[in-house]
């Protein structure tokens, strides 16, 4: 016996696509907020006093990440969703902050500025059966 429940968890269920992404105005807030989060952690990695030469030295460090896809789809995407992600990169510039290291502060600040440009260029986390299919879109229709 079927209740009205099961049929409407079975329902919403196959009206959900296989690799869902933002469309829309949504998307567009996301890449605004891509943008300020790269100009924030650039106005705030002014405020350490590092050299310049280290944003273009280290912008693409986090783009190492995408080495993990010689191990396949779900190890790539896994390797590239944790550099990707804001989580890591705040604890480093946390770390700085807490310990008086300007230039562990400034690298958490760079990592975060990468992220924002990511997401301004809407390039987003990854799913397990793509590298080109993100939570922004599927970059092969940019």
């Amino acid at each position: 016996m079927t209740t009205d429940a099961s049929r409407l968890d079975v329902h919403l269920a196959l009206d959900v696509p296989e690799e869902p992404h933002v469309t829309g105005r949504p998307l567009r807030w996301l890449q605004l907020e891509g943008s300020a989060l790269l100009i924030g952690s650039l106005l705030l990695f002014a405020t350490t006093h590092q050299p310049w030469w280290l944003v273009p030295a280290t912008i693409l460090v986090p783009d190492l990440a995408m080495a993990g896809y010689l191990g396949g789809s779900k190890l790539g995407a896994l390797a590239y969703n944790v550099g990707h992600s804001t989580v890591l990169p705040t604890a480093l510039a946390l770390i700085g902050v807490h310990t008086h290291r300007p230039l562990v502060l400034a690298f958490g600040l760079l990592w975060l500025a990468h992220i924002g440009m990511d997401r301004a260029l809407t390039y987003g986390l990854k799913y397990d059966t793509s590298f080109k299919h993100t939570h922004l879109g599927d970059l092969t229709k940019h």
